[in-house]
């Protein structure tokens, strides 16, 4: 077995954000397989039997790795649906299948033998014993439960140092135990199966107490006066423990993200690459990624201090220390390039331009549309011509994965 170390795995929701995560220093990918995936995406080149190949081809040519997920809670339509999925899989060849539920496994192990198997997060591996079984049954990676420590990891590294080990290190957390939860099934009456693919997140919706002898009385739940999002979690961060993980021996470290946006998974990429191989420290990562959605971040159970500081009482949805303004999609002339816009930029404003290896600041002089010619703003979804003035055009390297951001940090 070639075991990798200290490797960055990003989530890919659909191929371009892949290029993305691989252009900002991403080593492999993780992406869902439409049908066998636990989250069911909505919009963008979904990844299905169509396309796969595809996208296992973009990996290969970059000498990067692409993982495939197949981690639902299968029924006996599932299976067959794999079964007649099978070629597809193995005509495409992804480097690694990403497995939970038994069948799957069985269908695999029997079927595409060269392809290696990681056994997913949501089996709830929290033991030494449980890592030697996966491995005894020819798994090449176990992801971890997120409910471990630091020190009971170390210890499953230890005792069971001869297969791959894969942790989150970043990004949402779930109020059921590794993800196995039923609150999205009641809460939509089976329209919206979490273990299916499709939670509706029913654990960050604000709930309010009904007395049963007082039918049209409802009253907020409510923790001191943070809110009624008793159940909504904060945002796993390790970044300040990046380094004695290295040391420790853990192989990938992952985050989480597939439904979240192209500039997330570019920045959060950024930042994480910059501080595995030593070019920033803990601190100024930690402020790149306070710019990308989150909802507070916590440790979680990582240094065995996890207690209600972990839960985002006030807000339910992810928040941005920095507004993504817009992806670069082509150069027009000098200084002047075509971006789709994601969020309102006027005429003279200030913006940070970043890539995966520049940044820099620029003032946007000039807006020019394509039907109404020059003009002093530039809307969301348009796609529209943006002249840049800057001191340092270093970015210019990579702007074909260039993306615009505001400046400064936006306090909650």
């Amino acid at each position: 077995m070639n075991f990798v170390k200290n490797e960055l795995l990003m989530p890919a929701g659909s191929i371009e954000k892949m290029k993305y995560a691989y252009a900002y220093g991403a080593d492999a990918v993780y992406l869902g397989l439409v049908d066998f995936s636990l989250r069911a995406l909505r919009k963008g080149e979904l990844i299905d039997e169509t396309n796969l190949k595809t996208a296992v081809d973009i990996a290969n040519k970059l000498n990067k790795k692409l993982y495939c997920t197949l981690n639902i809670f299968a029924y006996d339509k599932d299976i067959k649906k794999l079964y007649e999925t099978l070629d597809i899989i193995k005509d495409a060849k992804p480097h690694a299948l990403i497995i939970s539920d038994f069948g799957i496994y069985n269908v695999i192990k029997n079927n595409l033998k060269d392809i290696d198997i990681h056994i997913s997060t949501q089996t709830n591996t929290l033991n030494s014993e449980a890592v030697k079984f996966w491995r005894d049954m020819g798994a090449s990676r176990v992801i971890l439960a997120r409910e471990l420590s630091y020190n009971q990891i170390a210890q499953i590294r230890k005792n069971v140092p001869d297969i791959e080990l894969e942790i989150f290190i970043h990004g949402a957390q779930c109020m059921g135990y590794s993800g196995r939860c039923l609150l999205s099934d009641y809460m939509t009456k089976g329209e919206r199966q979490a273990n299916q693919g499709n939670c509706a997140q029913a654990c960050r919706w604000s709930y309010k107490l009904l007395e049963e002898t007082r039918p049209n009385e409802y009253f907020e739940i409510i923790q001191d006066d943070k809110g009624s999002h008793i159940m909504s979690t904060k945002d796993l961060c390790l970044v300040n423990h990046i380094k004695k993980l290295c040391d420790l021996g853990i192989d990938s470290f992952k985050v989480e993200g597939r439904t979240k946006s192209l500039y997330y998974v570019s920045a959060a990429a950024k930042a994480y690459r910059m501080l595995i191989d030593g070019k920033i420290d803990s601190n100024t990562a930690f402020e790149e990624l306070k710019k990308v959605g989150n909802r507070g971040y916590t440790e979680g159970f990582f240094m065995e201090n996890n207690n209600s500081t972990s839960y985002s009482y006030d807000i339910s949805k992810g928040l941005a220390g920095a507004d993504f303004l817009g992806i670069v999609q082509k150069r027009i002339n000098d200084n002047e390039y075509e971006v789709l816009i994601k969020n309102k930029i006027l005429l003279n404003d200030e913006i940070q331009i970043i890539t995966p290896n520049y940044s820099t600041i620029a003032r946007v002089i000039k807006i020019t549309h394509n039907k109404k010619g020059e003009t002093d703003t530039a809307n969301t979804n348009d796609i529209i011509n943006l002249k840049f003035e800057c001191d340092n055009n270093t970015w210019e390297k990579e702007f074909d994965f260039a993306l615009l951001r505001t400046t400064g940090m936006k306090e909650f």
